[in-house]
């Protein structure tokens, strides 16, 4: 196969980009998610859900097809494959101006996704998993997320011990970014992620949040993915995770506040909402 037949040549920035807070919608093809995992077991609901979105302002969704909660199961490349590429073929042919992320750090899964019409690859470990995911988006020319996290599902909360937490997230992410611009990754399609929830406590994911402007001077896009996780449900006092959505907006607009590039969210239409008039407060 030639290179010029897997680049990727689609413009892969939502409308605004940069310019408002973005949203990515999640959309997980997994029985073990967190919130929502096995909602969406029939090609009617996923579809049913990405045409729910776009109607809702969505800028992005995020397909994954192995979790990533605390505690999953890896399946491994050739799983998460079967249940990924049948959902993107899919949605690719109903809504081929949609901008589709995928939520994995297997570089096989990614090389396939990219090869069947993705648009960016969204690594909850930065490549720090797989180096390999960094050559193919690097031969994709993909916008990456490059996420702060430690350990993988099974281990990550027993890993969250810092010295200096903000220090050592920012210096890690500085890492990982310098791995990706080695593999010729370019700039330009570099996110980060802070990594709420990921190798964190409550106190932890509230300091990352309160001092967000710490990370702006890697002058990166950012992305934020505390949708529905678990301190929002201790601060609550909420088990459900589906009744997490107005901690989640409180998020929301803090991240508005601090412009935020996107954030990562299960109910995109509460979220749109409140950003539409978050960003006309804090962006205008």
């Amino acid at each position: 196969m030639q290179e010029s037949q897997i680049i990727n040549k689609k413009n892969p920035w939502p409308k605004g980009w940069r310019q408002k807070t973005s949203i990515m919608g999640v959309i997980n093809l997994t029985p073990d998610s967190f919130s929502d995992g096995g909602d969406l077991n029939s090609t009617k609901k996923v579809l049913d859900q990405v045409k729910h979105f776009l109607s809702n302002g969505v800028d992005v969704i995020d397909l994954g097809a192995q979790s990533t909660r605390p505690g999953a199961e890896e399946v491994g490349s050739y799983i998460e494959i079967q249940r990924l590429i049948p959902y993107l073929k899919l949605i690719r042919s109903k809504f081929p101006e949609v901008l589709i992320s995928i939520d994995t750090f297997n570089s096989e899964v990614a090389y396939e996704a990219l090869l069947n019409g993705a648009n960016w690859i969204n690594d909850v470990t930065g490549g720090r998993r797989d180096r390999g995911i960094l050559d193919v988006v690097s031969k994709f020319k993909c916008p990456f997320v490059v996420t702060h996290s430690r350990g993988n599902s099974q281990n990550m909360n027993e890993l969250s011990n810092y010295d200096n937490l903000l220090s050592e997230v920012k210096s890690s992410l500085e890492s990982l970014i310098k791995n990706a611009l080695e593999k010729n990754i370019s700039k330009e399609n570099l996110i980060i992620d802070p990594g709420i929830g990921f190798s964190k406590d409550i106190d932890q994911n509230l300091e990352i949040l309160k001092n967000l402007d710490k990370f702006q001077n890697l002058n990166l896009p950012i992305l934020i993915g505390a949708s529905r996780k678990r301190f929002i449900g201790e601060i609550l006092n909420e088990k459900n995770p589906k009744e997490r959505d107005v901690g989640t907006l409180a998020i929301s607009c803090l991240c508005s506040n601090f412009n935020i590039d996107i954030v990562r969210v299960h109910n995109v239409r509460l979220n749109y909402q409140i950003l539409k008039v978050a960003d006309r407060i804090y962006r205008k």
